[in-house]
């Protein structure tokens, strides 16, 4: 019988983390290496990954990357060969990269709706089909993690948070998580999502500034996710100690969406 030390550890493991050059992509990407897993980062922009790299070299993890628009298809097919020529196989994938866009709904412009579902939605299935197919379907194993988020579980409260594209977008994910996770639990692949509350990274500066206070003080534990908040859950989910887990959503929001506003 493992250890808990054991069902957690990530030794060995290899690691696919999209998005992964800053905020919440950076600090899953820590959490994985600090476990032991090798790493590939992306993100669209080179000297962004060359930083997080230096970062996570620093901490002593074993990590490269490659820079990829994820928003084209012909880049996420080069992520995917670039990540198994580099690493071998993918044990784990974290599909974290994304986009949101501020506008009415009556306004919103359709070109703003396709890249913010090119990169949110699309994006996870292309890359997800790529490396299953390649790499977890054949070696009867694998992880995947997509990043949701609670607006993807309901509409928003307050008027003043037009963003009707990327709500849509994440409740695709998270219908995503639960159909790849049916048809995939066969070949020994967990599927399953994050859906972060208000977290401070640079895509919800412009939110936080506006409703920062306001989301803190709706949240049962009276304040805003941290860097740590999401590196447990990932984990779980990421190793062996969340093997029967699968299809699942987990909400890392302080509590925001258990209680009604």
């Amino acid at each position: 019988m493992a250890t808990i030390r054991e069902l957690f550890d990530l030794s060995g493991r290899t690691a696919l983390v999209t998005g992964g050059s800053r905020g919440l992509g950076l600090q899953m990407a820590e959490a994985l290496g600090e476990q032991g897993a090798r790493l590939l980062i992306s993100a669209r922009k080179q000297h962004e990954l060359d930083e997080a790299i230096a970062h996570l070299r620093r901490r002593g993890v074993d990590a490269h990357a490659f820079a990829a628009d994820l928003g084209r298809q012909e880049s996420v097919q080069a992520l995917a060969d670039h990540a198994l020529a580099e690493l071998g196989h993918i044990d784990i994938l974290v599909n974290n990269a994304g986009a949101t866009w501020g506008a009415p709904a009556e306004d919103h412009p359709v070109d703003a709706w396709d890249k913010v579902m090119n990169l949110n939605v699309r994006s996870i299935f292309l890359l997800s089909q790529a490396i299953g197919k390649r790499s977890m379907i054949p070696r009867r194993y694998g992880r995947i993690v997509n990043i949701a988020s609670i607006a993807g579980l309901a509409g928003n409260g307050s008027p003043q948070m037009q963003t009707i594209g990327y709500n849509t977008s994440k409740a695709a994910v998270i219908n995503f998580t639960r159909t790849l996770a049916g048809e995939w639990g066969q070949y020994g692949i967990t599927v399953n999502a994050l859906a972060p509350g208000f977290f401070p990274s640079k895509m919800s500066q412009g939110l936080i500034d506006k409703f920062g206070d306001e989301a803190a003080a709706r949240a049962p534990l009276r304040r805003l996710g941290d860097d740590e908040d999401l590196k447990g859950a990932l984990l779980l989910f990421a190793s062996m100690a969340g093997k029967h887990i699968t299809g699942q959503t987990l909400a890392v929001d302080g509590g925001v969406s258990s209680v009604l506003i």
